[in-house]
């Protein structure tokens, strides 16, 4: 343990291990007939069956029942979170880094609407979460029971059906398990995403009829299909092909198609360029690596992708939504032909128009693609650029540090990159902190580089990293955050020092929401007077008060001094890292023109004034 942080109570033995460690889920069960068991047992029983060790959660009164039932099996734990919306954002994480199912869970009313950003968030990143919301008995439905959130009350199961792939009220004990399996299958298959269950308090204390099943017994892993004659298309395209190069987003994370993204641009000597929120499926230290388009990025990227000199471009696991072209003002103008790969046909064209559309798992498309592409060819290219980008600047900017000036957030990622591992992992909150590490974070090896910019919710890291951290025991995790973000879901630090776990939270100090500061000086000529704190916030205090490790930093080499130590320490650490306030992030000024397009007079074709 750190100095200066208090060492709490050691978190029992049984902690949560990454899927692929926990007892296998494909394990056979025998039961000759259904046995009675309370429905909480039940539920966890089939968690249990899931590989799930931890729930994160706030506790109530309407879950008292499944707490009681986990204390009695001693098999899955609470992980108990600051704030259910904390919770929720530890569950994503967790299930991001390891693709499998995680839960949270919630009390009746408050605590269920607190944890609906988390959820929301966790939808539009396509994560498999499981959100259990507690609820009052049913006999008193309507009657006025406080925090009732039945649909005499505020309805929490329409609440959550536009955020989930399914959100359902557990209609009587006995459907039970047959609802819970049902959710899970929906969160796991096809495009993955949150689910949620309402549990009425009298429900979960019954007894109900239930015989075991492997995990294969009801959601039996299928590929997803490939569409085989658009692959043979977009095969014939790749093989005539002279100047290839591939745009890959998120999608290619979710899908784990690292390797065969990495295997068909060597092939091809094709460079990779990435969405925003793709940064990191390909190594950026890879000589075919060209860096990110969009928001953020670089601007060779998107000068080579107008430019007409790529013939095919093939674009994987992205909807060229508005961070990766800049509100779409981005002229992607391959010679040839345009290649869109997404696992949902209603993605593919949807932005950009395509030659090719290939609806299909981003994995099991770029291996067949790869292997359809060397039949037709007949042999491999030679690694490296083709001629005419053996020049290009490389794919992440280089920052610059000065020891014993103050500190900039551009030193800040330079002193992170060198002070970090390539297997340390890197989760980035929305606000500045996103533009900074897009454009100056070098991301060297695959699941090591984590935003969240499917809703874009600020804190999102700063709590969603302790889930991670209790996914990957024993490997660093480190999270870059505004102090904005901080200030909203800084109270999960605690989560982090009652679980001992060495988390290090570097947090980009400007005093406010330095973006939104910055936008409106670019936008409107003047601060708005709401972005800017009246009284700036010591994060190290407050990491401290929590019973982390706090330090500040205002020179590099504080920085520097503070990382070595924070990331080879056995504890959570904040870093209060105070940078200069009127450093504008890189390539803003680029995105306030794309906003001014959304926001009015400067929309295309508007003629008012």
């Amino acid at each position: 343990m750190l100095a200066g942080a208090r060492p709490p109570p050691a978190p029992p033995e049984s902690e949560v291990v990454p899927a692929a460690e926990a007892r296998d889920p494909a394990r056979r069960r025998t039961a000759a007939t259904p046995t009675e068991v309370p429905a909480a047992h039940a539920i966890l029983d089939i968690l249990e069956g899931e590989g799930v060790r931890v729930i994160f959660g706030v506790p109530g009164g309407p879950l008292t029942g499944l707490f009681e039932a986990m204390q009695e099996r001693g098999t899955i734990r609470l992980v108990l979170a600051k704030n259910e919306a904390g919770a929720a954002f530890m569950a994503a994480a967790m299930a991001r880094v390891t693709r499998s199912l995680a839960v949270c869970c919630a009390t009746s009313g408050p605590g269920a609407t607190n944890a609906l950003t988390g959820i929301a968030s966790a939808y539009t990143d396509s994560l498999p979460v499981l959100l259990l919301t507690g609820q009052v008995a049913r006999f008193v439905f309507g009657k006025g029971a406080i925090q009732e959130s039945s649909v005499h009350g505020i309805d929490v199961v329409d609440l959550y059906r536009p955020v989930t792939k399914l959100s359902a009220m557990l209609p009587d004990a006995s459907r039970t398990p047959d609802i819970v399996r049902m959710a899970i299958r929906a969160a796991m298959s096809g495009r993955q995403g949150p689910v949620h269950l309402s549990m009425p308090a009298d429900i979960v204390s019954r007894r109900v009829p239930y015989e075991p099943q492997p995990p294969r017994a009801y959601r039996p892993v299928a590929a997803v299909p490939v569409d085989r004659d658009a692959l043979e298309s977009a095969a014939e395209v790749l093989a005539r092909a002279r100047r290839p190069c591939v745009l890959a987003g998120y999608g290619v994370s979710r899908s784990n198609a690292h390797d065969a993204l990495y295997e068909l641009a060597h092939a091809l000597g094709a460079p990779v360029a990435t969405s925003p929120k793709g940064k990191g499926v390909f190594p950026e230290d890879d000589p075919l690596a060209l860096g990110v388009l969009g928001f953020g990025g670089q601007g060779q990227v998107e000068k080579l992708l107008s430019s007409g000199v790529v013939d095919a471009l093939v674009v994987v696991g992205t909807s060229l939504n508005e961070f990766v072209t800049n509100a779409w003002t981005v002229r992607l103008h391959p010679d040839t032909a345009l290649v869109q790969i997404d696992i949902e046909g209603e993605s593919i064209g949807k932005n950009y128009p395509v030659d090719v559309a290939v609806v299909g798992d981003a994995r099991a498309s770029l291996d067949e693609l790869l292997a359809r592409v060397l039949e037709l060819r007949g042999s491999r290219r030679p690694v490296g650029r083709w001629k005419g980008l053996t020049d290009a600047p490389p794919p992440v900017a280089r920052p610059v540090a000065l020891d014993d000036e103050p500190l900039r957030s551009e030193g800040v990622m330079k002193e992170l990159r060198e002070a970090m591992s390539d297997e340390t992992m890197l989760f980035v909150d929305n606000g500045s902190a996103i533009v900074w590490a897009t454009h100056f974070f070098e991301a060297r090896r695959p699941d090591t580089y984590f935003i969240d910019l499917g809703l874009s919710s600020m804190g999102s890291a700063v709590a969603g990293v302790v889930g991670a951290a209790l996914a990957v025991k024993g490997r660093p995790v480190v999270a870059l955050v505004g102090d904005a973000a901080f200030a909203m879901l800084g109270s999960e630090v605690h989560t982090a020092v009652e679980e001992r776990l060495p988390v290090v939270w570097v947090v980009l100090n400007n005093g406010g929401h330095g973006m939104v500061h910055h936008g409106d000086r670019l936008m409107k000529g003047r601060d708005l007077g709401v972005s800017v704190f009246r009284v700036p916030i010591d994060c190290a205090a407050m990491g401290r008060a929590l019973g982390a490790r706090g330090v500040r930093a205002a020179t590099g080499a504080e920085l520097r001094e503070a990382l070595g130590e924070a990331l080879g320490g056995d504890g959570p650490v904040v870093i209060d890292a105070v940078v200069d306030p009127a450093e504008v992030p890189p390539t803003l000024e680029r995105r306030v023109q794309a906003l001014a397009q959304f926001f009015g007079s400067n929309r295309p074709g508007n003629t008012d004034r």
